[in-house]
C-alpha cells in the first residue's frame, strides 16, 4: 500500500509569508547544506526543533553583506578589515564570528549574545529567498548530534513542522535566476567558520573556504 509523505512543501508565496511571520521554521537550500532558518527574534524555535544546547549559537545569513553589518560593530579599522574579507569571500562558504551590535536578537546566541556568526551563501535561489525575507536565523536541518539532512524527502519526513519550497517551484527558480548567472553551487562541505580575535582570525571549523589574511 502507498503510504504519502508529509507534505510540509509550499508555494515560494507561502514560503515567504511563514518566514516574515516568525510562527514557522522554513528550509532552503544553500551552496553548502539545507538552511533550517527563522526570523532572528524567533530564534528559539530552531533550539527547540533542534533539541540543541544553547551554547551552540546560530548563523545570521543574509542576502548580501550589507544586509548584515548593522548586526556587527567594531572600530572604523576592524570594519575595514571585515569588509575587505567579505568582499573576496562572499558570497561562499565562510563565518564571519564577529562581535555583535545591541540590533540582534539575544535570542541568536543566548550564552553569549555579543557575538553573532554572519554569512552570504553562494546560491542564487537562498540569496533570492533572502531578499525577501530580510536576515534569517540559520542552522543546518537536523536533530542535535544527528547528521544533517541533505534532502528534501528527509527534511519532509523528520520536520514535517518545517516549511519547505515545492519542487516545482525550486525547479522554476533556479530556471530564472540561471540566466542572471545565478548558477545552483552546491557542496555537503559546511562553511568555514572563523573568529575575530580583535587582532586576526581564529579558525573555529575548517570547511569549504580557506581563509587567507
Amino acid at each position: 500500500m502507498f503510504n504519502p509523505l508529509p507534505m510540509p512543501s509550499v508555494s515560494l508565496t507561502q514560503l515567504i509569508a511563514a518566514a516574515r511571520s516568525g510562527d514557522r521554521l522554513i528550509s532552503f537550500p544553500t551552496d553548502t547544506l539545507p538552511a533550517l532558518a527563522v526570523r532572528p527574534d524567533r530564534a528559539a524555535l530552531i533550539f527547540e526543533a533542534k533539541q540543541r544546547s544553547l551554547d551552540k549559537p546560530l548563523i545570521l545569513m543574509g542576502a548580501d553583506a550589507t544586509d548584515l553589518w548593522a548586526y556587527v560593530q567594531g572600530s572604523a579599522a576592524e570594519m575595514e578589515v571585515w569588509q575587505s574579507v567579505a568582499a573576496q569571500y562572499f558570497p561562499g562558504a565562510l563565518t564571519l564570528v564577529l562581535p555583535a551590535s545591541d540590533r540582534l536578537p539575544i535570542a541568536m546566541n543566548p550564552i553569549d549574545p555579543t557575538t553573532i556568526g554572519i554569512r552570504v551563501p553562494h546560491s542564487g535561489v537562498a540569496r533570492y529567498i533572502l531578499t525577501l525575507t530580510s536576515p534569517m536565523a540559520t542552522t543546518s536541518v537536523n536533530r542535535s548530534g544527528k547528521p544533517p539532512l541533505e534532502t528534501l524527502t528527509d527534511i519532509n519526513t523528520q520536520f514535517p513542522e518545517v516549511s519547505t519550497l515545492l519542487p516545482t517551484e525550486l525547479t522554476e527558480l533556479q530556471g530564472i535566476l540561471a540566466p542572471f548567472g545565478h548558477i545552483p553551487i552546491k557542496t555537503a562541505i559546511p562553511s568555514t567558520v572563523a573568529k575575530w580575535t580583535g587582532k586576526g582570525w581564529q579558525i573555529l571549523r575548517q570547511g569549504g573556504v580557506k581563509l587567507i589574511d
